[in-house]
């Protein structure tokens, strides 16, 4: 089978991301572990050209020294842009931002997507408690939208809500939660309006949010307050936004995402290291897409939010 497919959601490990989120107090193991070759070795067995690598940064790593800060994410895309040079055609980057730093994450895309070319910028869905759409992230909106530019995000388990179930990781049910609460911030908080021009793209076929659409649709009804905040309606901002298919590849989650978005709003993604490229490869054949949804949703729409991975 020919490399075809463009993995948006695939994470790496540069060499101080492992003591730097020990110091924060998370533990990844499968990071630990984590080389090239297995990156290369998943992407070939699935037949993945192309991985848009990113970190999912613990928020705490962003906390205090704000010098340090700036040195990490400097570090961490320039190991990643180091990774795609030395494999050409096989890595892009979505760039990590000091988020708390709001003049040094305007640094940071700045060289990110001026130097090193990145493909976009990444951030969570919160940090300390501060979803996207909340008026901190303003500027930082700002110079995205200004510049046209690919947001892609990933969730994190709030301060509020972690460690809720004794025993049970937050990943199990807070990534999915905390996903659904950016998306409404963005909309109820009016960003998704102000900023028509960044391409959105949330994580795990967009968390809860397709099984509670309902509820974001008749929030405005039952508090008036939130109309003007979505002036084109709640749905015209869902299905614009694109959502990626890691670890919510299966039936229940993608059928409740193909009845509120067109598949020109979903790519391809995998999770890795935590899962492969080949069971999501596996799962959206299962699905049975039309053929050329399929194509769309494994490279075409990635092709065409970052048209250097064209060809």
């Amino acid at each position: 089978m020919a490399n075809r497919r463009i993995d948006v959601h695939h994470h790496v490990s540069p060499p101080s991301f492992i003591p730097a989120i020990t110091r924060a107090g998370f533990d990844y193991p499968a990071f630990r572990t984590w080389t090239v070759e297995q990156s290369l070795a998943d992407m070939d067995k699935g037949g993945v050209a192309t991985s848009i690598i990113s970190l999912p940064h613990p928020v705490k790593v962003w906390e205090g020294d704000r010098a340090a800060g700036r040195g990490l994410a400097r570090e961490w895309n320039e190991f990643s842009t180091r990774l795609a040079q030395d494999h050409p055609g096989r890595f892009g980057l979505f760039a990590s931002l000091p988020v708390l730093d709001i003049e040094g994450s305007l640094r940071e895309i700045e060289y990110a997507l001026d130097t090193l070319r990145a493909d976009g910028i990444s951030l969570m869905t919160n940090i300390g408690d501060k979803w996207l759409g909340d008026p901190h992230y303003d500027p930082i909106f700002a110079e995205l939208d200004r510049r046209k530019a690919v947001l892609y995000t990933h969730p994190i388990a709030p301060n509020c809500c972690a460690n809720v179930l004794p025993g049970v990781n937050d990943s199990v049910i807070e990534f999915a939660t905390d996903t659904s609460r950016a998306i409404a911030r963005l909309l109820f908080g009016g960003a998704a309006a102000k900023f028509p021009n960044i391409k959105f793209i949330f994580s795990h076929s967009g968390g809860t949010m397709p099984f509670l659409v309902e509820r974001y649709e008749t929030a405005p009804i039952i508090d008036t307050r939130l109309a003007d905040k979505v002036p084109a309606g709640v749905r015209h901002y869902l299905t614009r936004f694109h959502y990626d298919i890691a670890q919510a590849a299966h039936g229940g989650a993608l059928a409740a995402l193909t009845r509120l978005v067109a598949a020109s709003q979903i790519l391809f993604g995998t999770d890795f290291p935590f899962r492969t490229a080949a069971d999501h490869a596996a799962m959206l054949a299962e699905f049975g897409f039309p053929a050329d949804d399929l194509r769309a949703i494994e490279s075409g729409n990635a092709q065409r939010l970052m048209p250097r991975w064209k060809g």
